[in-house]
Formats: C-alpha cells, sequence, structure tokens
C-alpha cells in the first residue's frame, strides 16, 4: 500500500506546470463553472496531433492524482498522451448528481448538470482544444454513479468509465447489467473498484455487481475491477487510479513478457499477423495512429528465431522499413530472411546496402558490415 501512495506523490511531482485553470459559462447551470486542464507534454509543439479526453468529475480533489498519472503512464508509453480536465464540484455535488425518486433519473440540477457535460463541455474541449472522440470519464462515490447515465444513451459519449466505489443509486445495478452486456454496440471500458474498509453499503452493491458483470459474456466488453485489502473509501483512489489507466489502456502498452509468453510464443499463425492486428486495434480503439515500437517488432523477431519461422522475417523486414525508414531495422530482417533460407549472397548484399543507413535501439551498422563479412569469409564470396 505504501508503495502506491509513494507513486501517486511521484506523478504528482513528476506532472509538468501545463494545468490551465478556467471559468466556463454555463446557460444550462446558470452559473460559471470552474475547470482544471492539463494538456500533454509538448502540446504546443506538436499542432497536428489530437489526443484523448478525461473527464474528471470531483475535480476539486480528483483531478491531480489522475492527472498525474496520465502524465507519468503516458511519459513511459504505457498510454497515450491525454487532454485531462476536472470540473470542480465543490458546494454543488449534491446538486449536480440529483436524481429522480420517481424514475430514478437525473432531474432538475441533475438533469441541468448532465446536460452541461454533454452539449457544454465536450463541445467547449472539441473546439477549442485539440481532442479525440476517445473520452473516459472518472468518478468517486456519487459521481461514480451519475457518470453511469451516460452510459445509458444509444450512442455513449464517453468510451470508458473509471468508477471508484460509486454510491449506487436505486435500478443502477440491473441497469448497468443490461448495458453492459449488449453485445451489438462499440467497445466499452469498465473499470470498477471497491476496498475491505470501504462504505459497507457501497462495498455490498459493488461486490454484486461485479460477480454479475463478471458473468457476461461480450466481446465488446473491457471489464476489470479491484478490492483493496488495506484502503477505505477515500485512499482507495490513489491505487485505483493507475490500475485503471493500465486496465483501459492494456492494447497500447508496448508487448510484456507476459504477452510475449502467453500469446506471441504459443501463436500457430504468423506472430507478425498478431502485431499488425495489435496496432490496428490501437487505432479502432483510441483513433490513434502509433507507430510501431522498435522494442515491439524485437519481441516479434525473438519469437521468429525461437520457433524457427524464419519466413516471416520477410514480413517483418517490410514493416520495420515502413514504419522506420531511414534506420537499418527494415534490412537487418530482410537480411535475416535470406540467410536463413538459403540465399546467403543475397543477404550479405543487403548487410551491405544497409551500411548507409541509420542504427537504431541495439541494430548498428557495424553489425550489419560485421555479419557481411562473416557470410563472405563462410562462402568465399
Amino acid at each position: 500500500m505504501k508503495f502506491f501512495f509513494l507513486a501517486a506523490l511521484l506523478c504528482l511531482n513528476l506532472a509538468p506546470s501545463q494545468t490551465i485553470y478556467e471559468s466556463l459559462e454555463s446557460g444550462f447551470l446558470g452559473a460559471t463553472r470552474e475547470l482544471k486542464i492539463q494538456l500533454p507534454r509538448n502540446y504546443e509543439d506538436n499542432p497536428e496531433k489530437y489526443y484523448p479526453l478525461i473527464i474528471v468529475f470531483d475535480g476539486d480533489y480528483l483531478f491531480e492524482v489522475v492527472a498525474g498519472n496520465v502524465d507519468y503512464y503516458s511519459y513511459w508509453q504505457d498510454m497515450p498522451e491525454a487532454i485531462v480536465v476536472g470540473v470542480n464540484q465543490t458546494g454543488s455535488r449534491e446538486q449536480d448528481c440529483n436524481i429522480s425518486l420517481e424514475n430514478y433519473m437525473p432531474s432538475k440540477t441533475g438533469a441541468q448538470f448532465y446536460d452541461f457535460i454533454e452539449n457544454e463541455l465536450l463541445i467547449y474541449m472539441s473546439e477549442n482544444y485539440r481532442s479525440l472522440n476517445f473520452r473516459v470519464a472518472v468518478g468517486h462515490g456519487e459521481t461514480a454513479n451519475f457518470m453511469n447515465y451516460f452510459l445509458f444513451n444509444k450512442r455513449p459519449i464517453f468510451n470508458a468509465f473509471v468508477a471508484l466505489s460509486p454510491s449506487f443509486s436505486y435500478t443502477m445495478e440491473e441497469n448497468l447489467i443490461r448495458r453492459l452486456g449488449l453485445e451489438n454496440t462499440s467497445n466499452i471500458f469498465y473499470y470498477l473498484s471497491t476496498a475491505a474498509l470501504d462504505i459497507k453499503q457501497n462495498k455490498k452493491q459493488i461486490d454484486s455487481l461485479n460477480t454479475k458483470i463478471s458473468n457476461l459474456e461480450n466481446k465488446n466488453l473491457v471489464y476489470a475491477f479491484d478490492n483493496f485489502e488495506d484502503a477505505n473509501h477515500y485512499n482507495l483512489v490513489a491505487q485505483s487510479i493507475p490500475k485503471a489507466l493500465q486496465s483501459i489502456f492494456l492494447v497500447f502498452q508496448p508487448i510484456s513478457k507476459s504477452e510475449y509468453k502467453e500469446y506471441i510464443l504459443t501463436l500457430e499463425t504468423s506472430p507478425v499477423d498478431y502485431l499488425i492486428e495489435k496496432y490496428d486495434t490501437i487505432e479502432d480503439f483510441f483513433g490513434i495512429k502509433k507507430q510501431i515500437l522498435v522494442n515491439d517488432i524485437r519481441a516479434i523477431a525473438a519469437a521468429i528465431q525461437k520457433n524457427k519461422q524464419f519466413e516471416y522475417f520477410q514480413d517483418l523486414g517490410k514493416i520495420a522499413s515502413k514504419q522506420h525508414p531511414y534506420t537499418v531495422l527494415g534490412s537487418f530482417f530482410m537480411a535475416r530472411y535470406y540467410e536463413e533460407t538459403g540465399k546467403p549472397k543475397k543477404a550479405m548484399n543487403i548487410y551491405k546496402s544497409a551500411y548507409t543507413l541509420e542504427g537504431v535501439d541495439g541494430y548498428t551498422k557495424e553489425d550489419m558490415f560485421e555479419r557481411a563479412n562473416q557470410i563472405k569469409q563462410e562462402y568465399g564470396y
């Protein structure tokens, strides 16, 4: 537990000073609402780049925890850079989350706040900042319950929901199960957390909901749940946010040791196709066309070598040349293909021709030249 609190504090210290404080005048609320906005590092230097948008309810106290973690994880490429917006609800939380006792839907001030988020805040962010349509909602307690109402739209305005110890309104549990069980919808990411020392009523309902969601069979639902043993309703937040971000952006992360061992090494199909599908999924889910990492290419190459599937080096070489055109990477794997399939002279020539290209992450021009010389000596060319 100490680790998580230390990590949270480190995240806050690492976050660059790019937080903007703005006031957004709302016609629905009939008032001005304070916002905290954290832009990604080098936002101004990348005018063509667009970013996922994370809306943090309870922004008066949740914003810094979320923003710090987003900055930290995106720095290490475990998630994409993102714009984080905190909505200040000091003194208005109860009114913002007002629910009708007749139909258990947002009512009066709750309906006004709902409209403010959907029809003012999101429009404001899209018009004034380079935000993508991939959006994440983060809430705690009452707001973690309230944000679920956005999920019940035919076309939800959020793609991912981070529900931290939600205080469920009546019928919310059954409505969530019904909605999360629908397969004929777009992909939904849902993260839910509680703790051993959580509010008893919250924990009881959350445990029940978790059991039911876990039994759903919906290929379009990405679901994760945590029950922290040494936390309560308040400090579970510091442990939940990192876990939630890792869950939502799992496919975005570089190939891990477990992914390599459990999935890639055991493939009966092409590991290169696996790599392509991974990055296609990133684009489909998040709207981000991500350059294939050298380390991910290296992982696929290691699997090809270990499983002696040398014919796939050719496909990997083509991808490496396209993704990293000015480096030796593509030439290296094309040469490996010819070397392993009985065409050493062609491999030697490719190794030599790559000497004018740039080295990258352990693949050097000197190594290419040495390999060419080894083939020349061995075969007497």
